[in-house]
């Protein structure tokens, strides 16, 4: 969250991006920044305060030390502080007249100051404190890694080590009590630093990590908001804001501080609004409020007798009181169209929210892509020659024959290579043979529906009625072969012997 100077160089504990005092201008090196105004004056205090306030890692934790007389230490400055066990090292960010405020606002007492500052850090103070702020992050993986394998309820956000890296302080958020002793052996055996756990609150929690909101802007509670007020869905309904939790929410998964900020003035201005004013009669229907501007003072009505609701008219506060004295006396007004015609006069000439808005606002033509066509087949000749010929059905195994008067010519050349055999010529019994190849397939008799009504083969009971049928059935048989052997030699009469040679006499 620093500023660009920041990650450059460090002189004498001052980053290269901050001013003489040590206060970057963005607010984003020291996150909770005070403006020190009395040191910007040609002022000196007339009783010296010997309290000053200290901020430790760039402003995520602040505290009041005592300060001796004989100690030259100022606003900015690095000091060494004393702790419970050892020293940490912080930024003096207030000094003077101002820290008796600040004591003041944030209710902490004289008597509670207990721990005073050492002296002014030098570069191997500011060195091992820089060796504790890289080892931190390391730490943290670390630790998330044990508290898993240990199944605990618990998420750990932040590790701050101190100034000497003896103590390490684990910031987690719980929704309940955790038992962490088991925890706490761990650490100790794998940091070899002091262990504290401390429990802190989501917002707290994005306080300390920091963050970009929805508005583009740093988070409020990691740069000025230092006390947490309690945020209700109240404040968004007076607002007339869409309960939506995902837009409401902040980065810490609560509601958005900033709900608060401009409440006051919307509660001031709802106040000017007529009550009980859902519904109003007129002499054309019942009209129910559909939403109100609170800052335009308008309200929007609508008839909503039909199934489909109507057309919004806008109207002012001061025509709604006066149609709610009417209907108080059993009177109604003609039309809220006319009310609203009439307030539109008075106004600038602009769209209201029920107006037509042709010619006002003109939108854009729509583009549209282009569909991208299938590429053709380069061969188009080849293709419509095809589809002139009309596919024969699936259920016709007919093939098609070419009709007897093109049978004898010769077919043209093609773009075919040759294969090297020739046709014989016309006359001979190749020619008969070939044609004798193109012969139509046998027709096969259409499938009965149903089995049971297909004609049975006659059966062989004896006698002389059953040698007759199977004799019968036998001399059609030697006929049929017949036939099909005619068909193979070149032969076309379907008689057993019509086209045989005479016999020899």
């Amino acid at each position: 969250m620093g500023c660009t100077g920041c990650s450059v160089a460090v002189e004498n504990g001052t980053p290269s991006g901050c001013g003489s005092k040590g206060n970057c201008a963005t607010g984003g090196c020291n996150r909770m920044n005070t403006f020190d105004w009395l040191t910007q004056m040609d002022i000196t205090d007339v009783d010296e305060f010997n309290i000053v306030e200290i901020s430790f890692k760039n402003g995520a934790r602040k505290s009041f030390y005592r300060v001796e007389t004989y100690q030259q230490v100022y606003t900015g400055d690095m000091a060494v502080v004393e702790v419970g066990g050892g020293y940490d090292i912080g930024r003096i960010s207030l000094s003077g007249e101002l820290v008796r405020l600040q004591m003041k606002k944030k209710r902490f007492k004289e008597d509670n100051v207990l721990h005073s500052v050492i002296r002014r850090a030098n570069e191997r103070d500011l060195e091992r404190l820089a060796e504790a702020r890289m080892a931190e992050r390391d730490t943290l993986i670390r630790a998330r890694a044990i508290s898993r394998t240990l199944d605990l309820d618990m998420k750990i956000g932040d590790v701050e080590f101190q100034g000497d890296k003896r103590k390490a302080t684990f910031y987690y958020t719980a929704n309940g009590r955790v038992d962490f002793r088991e925890l706490i052996r761990h650490f100790a055996k794998e940091f070899r630093v002091k262990i504290e756990m401390r429990q802190i609150g989501a917002r707290q929690e994005s306080a300390r990590i920091g963050g970009i909101g929805s508005c583009g802007r740093e988070l409020c509670c990691s740069t000025w908001l230092t006390d947490f007020k309690s945020v209700s869905t109240a404040a968004a309904r007076y607002q007339n804001l869409a309960i939506n939790q995902a837009k409401l929410s902040g980065q810490c998964g609560r509601l958005k501080c900033c709900l608060n900020y401009e409440l006051d003035t919307y509660m001031e201005a709802v106040q000017a609004f007529p009550e009980r004013a859902e519904r109003i009669s007129t002499e054309a229907g019942t009209a129910t409020l559909i939403k109100t501007d609170i800052f335009k003072q308008l309200m929007f009505y609508a008839y909503t007798d039909s199934k489909n609701r109507g057309k919004l008219y806008a109207l002012s506060v001061e025509q709604v009181r006066e149609i709610q004295v009417l209907n108080r006396k059993g009177e109604k007004p003609l039309d809220l169209g006319i009310l609203a015609i009439a307030l539109q006069e008075d106004e600038d000439d602009e769209p209201g929210y029920g107006d037509d808005v042709t010619g006002f606002i003109e939108l854009p033509p729509e583009e549209r892509k282009k569909k991208k066509r299938s590429n053709r087949r380069k061969n188009t000749g080849d293709r419509s020659e095809q589809t002139e010929q009309p596919r024969a059905k699936s259920g016709n195994r007919e093939r098609s024959r070419p009709p007897a008067d093109n049978r004898d010519k010769p077919k043209p050349a093609t773009g075919k290579p040759a294969t090297g055999k020739t046709a014989p010529p016309a006359g001979e019994p190749g020619e008969q043979a070939d044609r004798s190849k193109r012969r139509p397939p046998r027709k096969k008799a259409p499938r009965p529906e149903n089995q049971a009504d297909a004609p049975k083969p006659p059966v062989n009971t004896g006698g002389e009625e059953g040698d007759a049928a199977n004799s019968g059935s036998n001399s059609g048989n030697r006929n049929r072969n017949r036939r099909r052997k005619n068909r193979r030699r070149g032969g076309g009469g379907s008689g057993g012997g019509a086209n045989r040679p005479p016999a020899a006499e």
